[in-house]
């Protein structure tokens, strides 16, 4: 099959021809129609990760169609369409049990022992690594079928993609994480693909006012069309003073999509008193935050970091398909441009415009 390889770090993506091995246990394969660019993938493709060395295959917002299932695979049948998702899950330890897959204890049961079982991607009969344990810049996708969910077929697939990662982490953050409450205030600080998702939760949650904050006009416009009642250019004014303002006094509920200390500390200083500030997202490693503990206990407020919108996939992704089904969860406006398996590279520097929400592949 063919399939975008990073052979090094740094070296970009370049198209080869890749073996896929047959569905073993509880694996499923995959035919891929549609993979978003997220920057998680091009921070894999630039930097060293443990588990994720080069060669590698990345890709993790899929959707496609099932074409085979291992002997053990109990959820899904030859032409399901799924959603892939970069959660891997055991489905037996207490965080799964407890319906908290996110924070799974086991997420190695997901994966195949290549020295007993034989690697799932290979290239000239070496191992070629698998990146998230999906893969989805290819054709084709061999995977544990805790990693699928089954959407409506009348689900176009582009839009289906953004639902495994982008959706789940924006979205669950609002409605799982912070639980937003009707009449509640949001601000979300980083208006990207993410912070749209986040935007449009609270909307549906019935937020008051959400405030949208982020450095670009463009980014900015295409938050007020997602639901955000306000938006403050940070790089222009003061976005704690324009935030408290708007909301007189502070917002019940901060989010922090960009993940920088300096965002975090704006976070924290736009709330108001017993409000809550919550990481969603991480730009660089290293970060370090000052905080006063008597101010934190005197205002009340409180910091928690979430993965993956605290979401359960099996849960999560089949209310959002339906949300979008019913025309109350915007995903079209989401995918801005779509690119070949060959036009990676060139798609993520389109993904750098602000005007560009979510570069999705769509062509194999």
């Amino acid at each position: 099959m063919r399939a975008a390889v990073v052979d090094a770090l740094g070296s970009g993506f370049v198209v080869r021809d890749v073996d896929i091995d047959g569905p073993q246990g509880r694996e499923v394969l995959v035919e891929v129609r549609a993979s978003g660019l997220c920057h998680t993938d091009l921070t894999f493709a630039t930097h060293a990760f443990a588990g994720c060395p080069p060669p590698v295959v990345l890709g993790h917002e899929l959707a496609g169609v099932v074409t085979a299932v291992g002997p053990h695979a109990a959820s899904f049948s030859a032409g399901d369409h799924v959603v892939g998702c970069l959660v891997q899950w055991c489905g037996t330890c207490p965080a799964c049990l407890d319906g908290r897959a996110y924070q799974c204890a086991n997420p190695g049961a997901t994966l195949r022992d290549p020295a007993k079982d034989g690697p799932r991607l290979s290239r000239a009969g070496l191992p070629v690594t698998q990146g998230m344990g999906l893969g989805a810049f290819a054709q084709q996708a061999l995977v544990h079928e805790n990693q699928l969910t089954a959407v409506p077929r009348r689900l176009p697939f582009a839009p289906a993609a953004l639902l495994g990662c982008g959706v789940l982490t924006g979205a669950g953050s609002v409605l799982n994480g912070a639980r937003v409450r009707a009449g509640e205030t949001v601000a979300v600080i980083g208006a990207g693909g993410v912070g749209l998702n986040a935007v449009a939760a609270a909307r549906l949650a019935g937020a008051s006012r959400v405030v949208a904050v982020d450095v670009q006009d463009g980014t900015l416009r295409r938050a007020r069309q997602f639901g955000a009642t306000d938006v403050v250019n940070s790089a222009a004014v003061d976005a704690v003073a324009a935030v408290r303002e708007l909301t007189g006094g502070g917002v019940r509920h901060a989010f922090d999509v960009v993940g920088v200390a300096a965002t975090t500390e704006q976070a924290l200083r736009m709330t108001a008193r017993g409000g809550g500030v919550y990481i969603v997202g991480l730009a660089g490693s290293g970060g370090e935050l000052k905080l006063s503990l008597p101010r934190l206990l005197l205002e009340q407020k409180s910091i928690q970091g979430l993965i993956m919108g605290s979401g359960n996939p099996r849960r999560d992704i089949p209310r959002y398909a339906d949300l979008y089904l019913q025309g109350r969860l915007d995903l079209d406006g989401l995918v801005s441009r779509r690119i070949s398996l060959d036009t990676i590279d060139a798609g993520y520097a389109a993904a750098r415009d602000p005007e560009v929400a979510r570069v999705v592949i769509t062509s194999f």
